[in-house]
């Protein structure tokens, strides 16, 4: 059996906690400071004492130039696994994988997985402009700004593949807005109507204002442990039905509207024993509407090209039919950089075991998170996916 599509089921390791620490437009912190702030909580939450946490899996873009490593000194911890995840939006599952990995070999005993990002008044900017080499020497010296321009010509070959609107896209971003609304947690509460979606100033076309994430700076976390020691704490939990993940799928598109999902989706639903009718709460990871749209298709939820017809059909809010990114996603609750590739998980997590805040999905127990990340030029390279089922509501 292939470790990257291995099935977790009955392996005795769940994750548990699930935490957002409030978001900001701005901060001048460290990101440290952030990793600080997530941790403290997930001990005041589950009541485990600091020096026994023996793992750690951290995602961030801005904490470069110290290695992870530095965190363990910042931290205080005295760690047997550390792991940086440098996937983007694709991290939360993939630190989730490699977290499970390390319970269940022996490695570590509880491994916190957190993901936080700064984000100082330039820190976008400049970030964007650093992101790699193909950015330093390849796009920012002629002009392009930040991932809008790939992501616009993404978005633009999408619509001509599948025939969306961007009245389709309006129900996504309509239907975020009101799931912030109902989510403590988000910047961006306020409801949008579908004439606010449309009237919005154009950044890169198609791509409009209410089509692009806002940055910001924050922090996602959670727990990974044995399921006795979850039991024993009292904590609601979830278990791993099956999780996926690739990298640099279909590689000889020279324009795409496919994802690795598409690739692993069959064998992913397969190791879970369930279906896509089976997902009662599920998160994608949501940069732009358009790939959100290729995540439905590619997970199975409608055929290829056919996410524009399936949007028009279901209600996306969390009361609705097809209850997506609860907590308003990114496009709701801003982009807390490598801490958005957590939002989702994090939040189904919260879901599935009975600690929504406001905007409960009703009977929610299977949960779907989808990430994507690591942009090049024309695409994101990585691509996971977890199942989760939830005990303790």
């Amino acid at each position: 059996m292939s470790t990257s599509h291995a099935s977790l089921a009955d392996d005795g390791v769940v994750l548990a906690v699930p935490v957002t620490t409030p978001y900001v437009r701005h901060s001048e912190e460290p990101v440290a400071w952030h990793v600080a702030k997530c941790l403290r909580t997930l001990l005041e939450r589950s009541g485990i004492a600091k020096q026994e946490v023996d793992g750690l899996a951290v995602s961030s873009f801005t904490l470069p130039p110290d290695p992870v490593a530095a965190l363990s000194r910042s931290l205080g911890l005295s760690l047997t696994w550390l792991e940086s995840v440098p996937f983007g939006g694709a991290s939360g599952v993939i630190a989730l994988r490699r977290a499970l990995r390390a319970v269940q070999c022996g490695d570590a005993e509880i491994v916190a997985c957190i993901g936080a990002d700064s984000n100082p008044p330039s820190g976008f900017p400049d970030l964007a402009s650093r992101f790699s080499w193909a950015a330093i020497d390849a796009i920012h010296p002629y002009g392009a700004a930040g991932p809008s321009m790939p992501f616009a010509h993404l978005t633009n070959h999408y619509m001509d593949f599948s025939g969306a609107t961007r009245e389709d896209f309006a129900r996504l971003s309509v239907a975020s807005r009101r799931n912030a609304a109902a989510f403590d947690g988000a910047l961006l509460g306020t409801p949008v109507s579908t004439d606010d979606y449309l009237r919005a100033r154009p950044i890169a076309g198609p791509l409009h204002l209410l089509d692009l994430v806002m940055p910001c700076a924050g922090a996602e976390g959670f727990l990974v442990m044995r399921e006795s020691r979850a039991r024993a704490l009292g904590l609601p939990f979830a278990r791993v039905r099956a999780t996926i993940e690739r990298h640099n799928a279909f590689a000889e598109d020279s324009l795409i509207v496919r994802g690795g999902w598409a690739l692993d989706a069959e064998s992913l639903y397969a190791r879970a024993e369930l279906g896509p009718e089976d997902i009662d709460v599920a998160a994608m990871y949501d940069d732009y509407p358009a790939v959100v749209f290729m995540q439905i298709e590619a997970l199975k939820f409608c055929r290829a090209g056919g996410a524009p017809e399936f949007v028009r059909q279901r209600s996306l809010s969390f009361d609705g039919d097809f209850p997506l990114n609860t907590n308003g996603g990114q496009l709701g609750c801003g982009q807390a950089g490598a801490a958005g590739g957590y939002l989702g998980l994090v939040e189904v997590l919260r879901q599935i075991t009975g600690q929504a805040r406001g905007n409960a999905v009703e009977g929610a127990r299977i949960g779907l998170v989808s990430g994507y990340g690591m942009a090049v030029y024309d695409r994101c390279l990585a691509t996971a996916v977890a199942i989760l089922e939830g005990e303790g509501q």
